[in-house]
């Protein structure tokens, strides 16, 4: 065969099987952390490789060299990801009554991408949606300007913004009480809790949330402190708790699943779909970054991924009933001694940080 097709079949595989077992450090660093992010691009890339190393390889101790090699990214970067898909059992219940129920609220969560200046097809999906509470982050002046007919019905409202490219707004036709507005770890990254009050007069906790980014060449310690601040409030209260938003980390990272295992949680997309909603620019490269993870006594009514607004996140919609019980829910594992020290340690860690937030010039 040809040497050159041999050598870049060999490199190809043992950097796909470099990236696969970097995936699983443990190092709060952007760069590592980006590994966890692309699994279903590498598994696809995998089985291209596979097929391209049976049409050239003709030496038998290579080629099975090359597939087994190639077999083990693919199982590994499979397994990390099979949880959502059909072929594992949903971990939120769905809900068999009407839509417009009582005790059923809606969410749109819309990261707007601040020098989006697209307003005009943000503000119609958002009425196409009407959802009862409305959650947009990225939002500076102009935008919350811009976002002013989004308020219209919706009198509960927290507008946040800000030039840095984490501020945020929240519109609600249902009452919000007890609201905060807190810097949970880093100086001028805001997150919002606020109570609020379904048409049936029961109250359930929402934490709406946008970390850090995780940037190849920054740590993630604050991205990865906030989510481990998040659950540690949501295991401390005693009402039923969503949070949502862009959390910067995909559904099947380990730093998510630990906030699964330390809120208790659960993730809808578990058993349902990807449904991936970065990058919204680019087809072939997009992960799940924009979440909603809810109280087990929620049962889910609908999901769906949102129109493309110039954002390079898509807008994602949610519709959950609040219920009596937890059902026949699959809860995520129980926490246990070591996840509550990585989690206390991860906090710390975040605590110590000694630098300004990541900005809007990172990408620069």
């Amino acid at each position: 065969m040809n040497v050159t097709a041999h050598l870049v079949l060999a490199v190809l595989t043992v950097l796909f099987l470099a990236a696969t077992g970097i995936s699983f450090v443990r190092i709060a660093h952007g760069f590592v952390r980006s590994f966890s992010f692309p699994r279903l691009q590498i598994l696809a890339l995998t089985v291209v490789l596979a097929g391209f190393t049976i049409w050239l390889v003709d030496d038998p101790q290579w080629l099975w060299t090359l597939l087994a090699g190639q077999a083990i990214v693919a199982i590994v970067q499979a397994a990390c990801i099979l949880q959502f898909t059909p072929l594992r059992p949903r971990q939120s219940e769905r809900f068999d009554g009407p839509d417009d129920a009582p005790n059923v609220v809606s969410i749109l969560s819309s990261n707007v991408k601040m020098s989006n200046r697209d307003y005009g097809r943000t503000v119609q999906i958002a009425r196409d949606a009407n959802p009862d509470i409305a959650l947009f982050m990225e939002v500076d002046q102009a935008w919350t300007d811009a976002l002013a007919p989004i308020g219209e019905g919706r009198p509960h409202q927290v507008v946040q913004p800000l030039d840095n490219a984490y501020g945020m707004a929240l519109y609600s036709r249902l009452e919000l009480a007890d609201v905060q507005v807190q810097d949970l770890i880093m100086d001028e990254v805001p997150s919002i809790i606020a109570t609020v009050t379904l048409r049936d007069g029961r109250s359930f906790r929402l934490y709406c949330v946008h970390p850090e980014p995780p940037v190849p060449h920054i740590d993630s310690a604050g991205r990865d402190g906030e989510l481990m601040q998040v659950a540690h409030l949501v295991d401390k209260d005693e009402m039923p708790a969503v949070v949502c938003g862009d959390l910067n980390d995909v559904a099947w990272s380990h730093t998510t699943r630990l906030f699964q295992r330390l809120s208790g949680l659960l993730d809808p997309r578990i058993g349902r779909g990807f449904y991936s909603s970065f990058d919204a620019r680019f087809w072939f490269l997009r992960w799940p970054l924009d979440h909603l993870f809810h109280d087990a006594r929620f049962r889910l009514v609908s999901m769906r991924r949102l129109p493309y607004t110039g954002s390079d996140h898509f807008p994602m919609y949610f519709s959950l009933a609040l219920t009596q019980s937890t059902g026949d829910s699959a809860p995520p594992p129980e926490k246990d001694e070591t996840d509550l020290e990585e989690s206390r340690e991860i906090r710390e860690e975040a605590r110590e940080l000694d630098r300004d937030a990541i900005g809007v010039d990172w990408e620069k």
